[in-house]
């Protein structure tokens, strides 16, 4: 139809048209325009499909199952009663690849029963299974058995002992996941976990990364006796391949269990005993010695003293990563062992009263800032302005990550003239929740120049928190259009945190209104830190 119909056109055309030659008297260029756009219209009717009778049901099952792969396990389980198809679909193993059963932690509700928890490990997840999170109703002999045998490719798992009042009887466990490469334990207070450790000591051999997580949080002023719930001693011998070891919040651990662990642990590259206040770094000397892969120590509010700091042989080390957050380190250690790090790129020292203008120094005269790409000195109060400006304009461009928030004299003027200097980041952290007026502050924070100066500089910006309170800000009827413009240049933000309050409000609503809901975040629920730039991050996440 569509030939035949070009075919009349072309008969239909003088013979005496000619493109510009001496014989074209005919020519007419309205005409061949109207002509050309005839054809052009007929062309495209014809070719165009009809989408009128087109529905979701009609789309092939491997573009649904993409589709579904991006949601959640709950809204999968509501999509699984609206139609059979759907709920064959839905039963699908490649979308039960990563499965958690701790609503708590966005996970789904587990089954209410131990039998229902078995068949569905064996119906539903099968070999495609490779991440799982338990809760201690689940934790017993018939769904590790089935996890054994229906699940091969298992290599992530989370046992959560945290609410455990009691275990399950464990003496018919006989098999256990024996590939897995993670394993974390969130331990309890009350429950000693030894009869369990030994049915699977022969299991876990093949463990690279072992978080033990600790109840920290909940430790109150009166409680009087650790418990050690879980013998670490024992438990190294068995585990002689692991490369990262996370103790996040474990009360009882010292530096007996440390100097333990590194006899067994050559492989160790990476160590986070964060919030482990029994340790003093007495057994930090003998770790670095035995364990030469070491690059990621952290060790953020420990008790790590000034003494076994200063002891170590950090020239031999392979150190790159270091945190001393909140630790009590004298300024002069500070540049004894800072002086020896050769390769240090991420350094967290906040809340370190001995980090001063002295340090920051020292750092720039013996060329370790220059390898330097993240640093967070949150709230060092001895650091000055100026000290602060003179190393961001010496080595801002090469920084990925920056915190220098809780230092109240850092306002609007120090960050719109460092900002341009740090164009590269993609972590920035800054202000403070209540600003202290002296006479190097401001009683308010004009915050546009600020989004403005980010907007403009930093294009690479992934994650922004600004931590002045709704009572230091200060905004203008201006504010949505130096939003609208820190929106479409940094087009990489993936988290911006603020304060809850009317700005808060109005840089929520403005990036909703640009269908990206999840990116404006409040301070109360979210805490922007500088850890996703460890090469190590993703084995260290729990929860």
């Amino acid at each position: 139809m569509f030939s035949l119909a070009l075919d009349q056109l072309q008969e239909r055309r003088p013979s005496t048209i000619n493109d510009g030659g001496p014989d074209g008297q005919d020519y007419n260029p309205a005409r061949r325009k109207s002509t050309t756009a005839s054809v052009n219209a007929m062309k495209t009717a014809t070719i165009r499909p009809n989408y009128a009778n087109t529905t979701i049901d009609k789309l092939q099952d491997k573009t649904l199952l993409h589709i579904f792969n991006f949601l959640e396990h709950t809204e999968i389980s509501r999509l699984a009663q609206v139609s059979r198809k759907w709920y064959g679909l839905a039963c699908n193993s490649q979308l039960w690849q990563n499965v958690s059963f701790r609503p708590e932690f966005a996970g789904i509700v587990a089954p209410p029963s131990i039998d229902k928890a078995v068949d569905l490990i064996g119906r539903r997840f099968g070999p495609q299974l490779k991440y799982i999170e338990l809760p201690i109703e689940h934790i017993c002999a018939p769904v590790f058995h089935e996890l054994a045998a229906k699940c091969p490719n298992l290599s992530h798992m989370v046992l959560d002992f945290s609410n455990a009042m009691q275990l399950h009887d464990f003496n018919d466990l006989n098999a256990f996941p024996a590939k897995l490469r993670t394993l974390c334990i969130c331990l309890s207070d009350v429950i000693f976990m030894e009869g369990f450790m030994r049915k699977i000591y022969n299991f876990i051999n093949s463990v690279e990364c072992l978080q033990l997580i600790g109840t920290y949080e909940r430790v109150t002023e009166e409680e009087e006796e650790v418990h050690e719930t879980l013998h670490i001693l024992k438990l190294k011998s068995h585990v002689p391949n692991l490369r990262v070891i996370n103790f996040f919040g474990v009360k009882f651990l010292d530096d007996n269990h440390i100097e333990a662990i590194s006899s067994n642990c050559v492989h160790l590259e990476c160590l986070c005993i964060k919030f482990c206040t029994k340790f003093t770094g007495s057994s930090l000397k003998i770790l670095l010695q035995r364990c030469r892969k070491l690059s990621c120590l952290l060790m953020e509010q420990t008790g790590l003293t000034s003494e076994a700091f200063r002891d170590v042989e950090w020239e031999k080390s392979r150190l790159s990563e270091l945190d001393i957050t909140s630790c009590e380190i004298t300024s002069e250690v500070l540049v004894n062992v800072l002086g020896r790090i050769k390769n240090l790129k991420w350094l967290c020292a906040g809340y370190v009263d001995g980090f001063n203008d002295h340090v920051l120094e020292s750092i720039m005269q013996n060329g370790l800032a220059k390898s330097l790409y993240a640093v967070d000195f949150q709230c060092c109060d001895n650091l000055t302005e100026e000290a602060l400006f003179k190393f961001l304009e010496a080595h801002g461009s090469q920084l990925l990550g920056l915190n220098l928030s809780g230092i109240p004299w850092l306002v609007e003027t120090f960050w719109t003239q460092s900002i341009p200097f740090i164009r590269k980041i993609k972590i920035l952290i800054m202000g403070t929740a209540k600003i202290c007026t002296i006479s190097r502050g401001s009683s308010k924070i004009h915050v546009d120049q600020i989004i403005d100066c980010v907007a403009m500089n930093c294009p690479n910006t992934q994650r922004l928190e600004i931590r002045w309170d709704p009572e230091t800000l200060r905004f203008s009827d201006k504010s949505s259009k130096f939003i609208d413009t820190l929106r479409v240049k940094a087009s990489k933000l993936r988290s911006f945190v603020l304060s809850d309050g009317e700005y808060f409000e109005l840089v929520k609503s403005n990036f909703e209104r640009a269908h990206r809901r999840a990116i404006v975040r409040t301070s109360v629920c979210c805490n922007t830190t500088l850890l996703s730039l460890l090469p190590y991050f993703k084995d260290l996440r729990f929860n």
